[in-house]
């Protein structure tokens, strides 16, 4: 089996930051819209612990089977969009809202497996593609600002730390950055 071949540093630290990124900027989300439809802490740890597990055996066994790598997502804006909705006094329920989930993974898989979306993306143009992902990441730059208004010393240390590890060590600079702000929360 080559699988031990193919694990090195820095494709461990690939995938760490590629499921931290994708998994943290979307749990907020899926909380608020836990907590609008009602759910206990129960439901919402087995939400968490079902999603963990699922995008976890989603990502590992078709990257072992197709030998490349395979990312597995949730729906942020999805989320967003049912957290919204359940504020708005649309009277959906609990019930509706994981129906309304289970249809959007329906339709997801039916789309990739046919090949539709493939074929909708080859018509978009790059620069819309590009500002569609701008528009992704501005939000975690700007959360940086808002996050500095009540941790500045924080924000500091972890863009110091990221700007020293990307000129002397650039594969280990975000694992070193997330360490140091564990380190300095920690010791806080």
């Amino acid at each position: 089996m080559n699988f031990f071949k193919d694990l090195s540093v820095p494709a461990f630290t690939a995938g760490f930051v590629a499921v931290l990124v994708g998994f943290t900027s979307s749990v907020a989300i899926v909380l608020s819209a836990a907590l609008a439809f009602g759910a206990t802490p129960q439901v919402i740890s087995s939400w968490m612990w079902a999603l963990g597990i699922g995008m976890g055996l989603c990502t590992v066994l078709p990257s072992l089977w197709l030998r490349q790598p395979v990312m597995v997502a949730w729906s942020t804006p999805g989320a967003a969009m049912l957290a919204a909705s359940s504020t708005i006094g649309s009277g959906f329920s609990m019930g509706e809202a994981v129906g309304a989930f289970m249809v959007c993974a329906a339709l997801t898989v039916l789309v990739g497996a046919t090949g539709w979306f493939e074929r909708v993306m080859q018509r978009i143009p790059m620069a819309i593609a590009s500002a569609l992902l701008a528009g992704v990441l501005a939000r975690f730059g700007m959360n940086a600002f808002a996050a500095a208004q009540t941790s500045l010393a924080l924000v500091l240390l972890m863009l110091g730390s990221y700007l020293l590890g990307r000129r002397f060590a650039p594969r280990y600079a975000v694992p070193l950055t997330l360490l140091i702000a564990i380190i300095f929360v920690a010791s806080n």
